[in-house]
């Protein structure tokens, strides 16, 4: 299948969206009328900036209210067809994209409809040129696919063919069967949108909450198995229509568009054994057993601050790094590594962030191969100077410039411990009780969230959850996780359209995106929490209103209630499972960490999420 993008998924002039999708190895676009008439120059010289980019135009579009027109209203459409057909003449394209009639004068009727065709293309086909008809899901006579393919059915000619859109047949929840008895030669174009479900009218829902297949929730594997059952071996092509977008870089949104394609079709074949010719085979997804460390880039001064924080949680150093002042503190399964070396990526990133969490490393069952899927979905690989003996542990660029390293124990990646640092001798401390890292919370833009979705879950072998509406008292956040079906790996995305909620104003201080705070899992909170307090941690205190009103609204005996109460521990429960959940106080830079006890529960404590913000927030105006 030869892929294209529309301009009109991008931000920016059409030079700079041009320019972009040929950065991101398309090689068909989709030219949406509006960006060619804000063009400042000819069609001619777009052709030119096309082709000089290694580009060829699929598609004009859209072509609106033409068929059903009553007079002189067709003679009017029909003399403006000509004119478009200029203008994709000087394009260099031969396919014009007709989408179904919303005007109140046009009048119904498959036959007159199709006749209207026919006669668009003889025209169409005297120039050399195609015509193709979508049904919008709103369309006012014609929404259903099965309704424009009979029109193009009955229209007869070799010049006019079918448009596929998934978002309007996914959309209305149109039964996908008949699909599967087009001939694939009169599709002549199949466009790819997903959307997140959401009960309002079609036409706001595909003007501004479109996004890539894989973002979204529609059935879109369902739809391109009712497409390849066809035969179809054409031009595949996003149209997507999306705030976000529109707000985000063009370069890095097409790059999105590119590897969501990838995926979907990888999918297709390991699901169908269909050959698509030109697609690269892709590793599998990786499959991630965990958080092996994290990693905090820190100056000589603030290692000292961060360090006696990490004692205070009950870590123990470990380990001195052979030749750079980077020490390794563990407790249980938890490894954080302190990079206070004045050289390498881990100092630039702290000249930039400050105190801040630089990488994270992953667990997987294939690091090279998972790196070799990460190259080909067109992650950016990263690579630094390694001293001699050292383990060359590779990653990809993360969130917000952060490293995400990839370890395993198939090709000895699992040795670094050893081979990288010096054992320190263990003293007699045993922790706090903690056990492993349960999640990893990540603050991002907002328009940047579907491109960090869309990274993680086409990498790893991880599910994303629905989107929380978490209540800040600046405003509202955007919170969605990703997660492996065992749970070993937790990652919440976290975004927010107002400035002032707590995600906001971390992102002004980090200077950028990355991760907020880290969850560390316990088998005894309460134990936990008491060992905190005897090592001096300041917790998160929560007001007391909190817990009058967890003993109104829960069974739970008053005296469970007044010791969650004297430990600050925030309480949820689905069923018969139990989530506890206390907090740090906010440290330098905005970074706090979580002290979570799961007992078979599956969320992360939703609604406690506005109860600990309100606290975070006022302890922050006290300052």
């Amino acid at each position: 299948m030869r892929k294209a993008i529309a301009t009109v998924c991008l931000s920016g002039t059409l030079t700079e969206k041009i320019e972009a999708i040929a950065a991101a190895e398309f090689k068909g676009v989709e030219i949406f009328e509006n960006d060619l008439l804000s063009f400042n120059g000819t069609p001619a010289e777009v052709r030119r900036m096309i082709e000089r980019l290694g580009l060829e135009t699929i598609t004009f579009q859209p072509f609106r209210d033409f068929e059903g027109m009553p007079e002189p209203q067709r003679a009017k459409v029909f003399a403006r067809a000509e004119r478009k057909f200029d203008v994709m003449e000087e394009l260099g394209c031969d396919l014009l994209m007709v989408c179904s009639n919303v005007s109140p004068d046009s009048l119904g009727g498959i036959e007159r409809a199709a006749a209207d065709f026919h006669e668009l293309g003889e025209r169409a086909a005297k120039r050399g040129m195609r015509v193709a008809f979508e049904a919008l899901s709103w369309g006012r006579h014609i929404h259903d696919y099965r309704d424009s393919w009979e029109v193009v059915r009955r229209a007869n000619h070799p010049a006019v063919g079918l448009v596929l859109d998934s978002f309007h047949v996914l959309a209305r929840g149109t039964d996908l069967s008949a699909i599967r008895s087009i001939p694939s030669d009169k599709i002549f174009l199949v466009q790819m949108a997903d959307a997140p479900k959401l009960d309002m009218d079609y036409l706001s829902w595909s003007r501004h909450y479109r996004c890539f297949p894989g973002q979204g929730d529609l059935p879109i594997d369902d739809f391109m198995d009712a497409l390849h059952a066809t035969g179809f071996d054409g031009l595949l092509s996003l149209e997507i229509f999306n705030d976000r977008f529109r707000a985000g870089s063009a370069r890095s949104v097409a790059i999105d568009g590119q590897r969501s394609l990838i995926v979907m079709l990888d999918e297709l074949r390991r699901r169908t054994g269909a050959a698509l010719p030109g697609l690269q085979t892709l590793p599998p997804k990786a499959v991630c057993s965990g958080v092996e460390f994290v990693e905090f880039a820190v100056d000589e001064r603030s290692a000292v601050g961060l360090e006696h924080v990490l004692k205070g949680l009950g870590f123990q150093k470990a380990g001195l790094h052979r030749s750079k002042a980077v020490t390794r503190w563990r407790q249980g399964d938890i490894n954080i590594v302190v990079n206070a070396d004045k050289e390498g990526f881990a100092h630039s990133f702290n000249i930039t962030h400050g105190t801040a969490v630089c990488a994270l490393a992953l667990r997987v069952d294939d690091a090279p191969k998972t790196v070799d899927r990460a190259i080909t979905l067109l992650d950016q690989p990263f690579q630094q100077p390694v001293g001699p003996g050292e383990m060359n542990i590779p990653a990809v660029r993360g969130l917000g410039g952060s490293l995400l390293y990839f370890v395993d124990c198939k090709t000895g990646l699992d040795r670094h411990w050893d081979l990288d640092f010096e054992p320190v001798a263990a003293d007699d401390f045993t922790g706090v009780g903690l056990e492993s890292v349960d999640h990893v919370s990540q603050s991002m833009h907002y328009e940047e969230m579907l491109t960090w979705l869309l990274f993680y879950t086409s990498l790893l072998d991880a599910q994303k959850t629905p989107i929380q509406a978490v209540i800040d008292p600046g405003g509202v956040v955007q919170s969605q996780a990703i997660e492996t079906r065992d749970g070993k790996l937790r990652l919440i995305l976290n975004a927010s359209q107002s400035q002032r909620t707590l995600s906001s104003r971390f992102l002004n201080e980090f200077f950028g995106s990355g991760v907020q705070h880290i969850a560390l899992a316990t088998g005894d909170i309460f134990s936990t929490i008491e060992r905190l307090k005897e090592n001096g941690v300041d917790l998160l205190p929560i007001p007391e209103n909190y817990y009058d009103d967890l003993e109104a609204r829960t069974d739970l005996s008053a005296e469970d209630v007044d010791r969650l109460r004297s430990a600050n521990i925030l309480y949820d429960r689905d069923g018969p499972d139990e989530y506890f959940q206390a907090y740090t106080k906010t440290l330098a830079g905005g970074f706090f960490f979580e002290i979570v006890q799961r007992r078979n529960y599956q969320g992360y404590g939703a609604m406690n999420a506005p109860i600990r913000l309100a606290s975070q927030t006022r302890l922050a105006m006290e300052v």
